[in-house]
């Protein structure tokens, strides 16, 4: 059945639960195809999962299928705009298989591009190893330089736009130390956050050792 292929990585999305991600099953094959012709071109990750390739081959094949069908008609004498043959219908069905497995595709990445833009402001710039392994090297690449973008914007206006997504009651909050983590420089203060200690930190100082317990893998928590 044509599309099916291409209705399951969307389903996979629907299936997922919201802002997470499924692994991506990397295959080690580097491709940038243009299969849409007048369609217009679709630059694929270099790193595919197994459904992920099938459905590019699939449209590598209604392409060449479509273009053959075409040229048949021509060579035939027949105008391709008003012949309604066998041909034609062939065509037309290879066409909007195309169109529905190329927006297939485009969905699935776009929706995974959004979901990784977003662990920028629940994660920050440097994800941990269990969220890295389900992303695809050009994934982990747009992650790299979305990250590199927004840093360059938030040096230039001097505000950093991840932290206090809620504006905060306090600029203190108490945490408690849950790994050794040493002698910490701080932002008013050198801290010895020693596993187990409390501590007064500013909001700002912590966010960033938070922000990893919000991915299990926790080096501060707050109460």
């Amino acid at each position: 059945m044509h599309g099916r292929q291409a209705s399951q990585l969307v389903k996979e999305l629907a299936s997922s639960e919201k802002g997470q991600l499924k692994p991506f099953n990397m295959q080690h094959n580097t491709c940038n195809f243009n299969v849409f012709g007048s369609l217009g071109m679709l630059h694929v990750l270099r790193f595919l999962s197994d459904l992920f390739d099938q459905v590019i081959e699939q449209c590598e094949q209604h392409h060449l299928e479509l273009q053959s069908l075409i040229r048949k008609i021509q060579d035939e004498g027949l105008d391709v705009q008003t012949t309604r043959n066998a041909d034609h219908y062939g065509a037309l069905i290879h066409h909007l298989s195309l169109v529905r497995n190329k927006r297939c595709l485009l969905a699935y990445v776009y929706n995974r591009a959004e979901i990784i833009r977003s662990f920028i402001w629940k994660v920050g710039p440097v994800l941990p190893e269990e969220i890295q392994e389900k992303l695809s090297h050009t994934e982990g690449d747009h992650f790299r330089r979305y990250s590199a973008s927004l840093n360059s914007y938030v040096q230039e206006v001097g505000v950093d736009l991840t932290l206090d997504m809620v504006p905060p009651k306090d600029p203190y909050i108490k945490v408690r130390v849950l790994d050794d983590m040493g002698a910490i420089v701080l932002s008013d203060k050198t801290a010895n956050l020693a596993r187990h200690s409390m501590h007064f930190l500013r909001r700002t100082d912590a966010e960033q050792y938070i922000a990893q317990v919000f991915i299990r893998l926790p080096s501060l928590v707050m109460f």
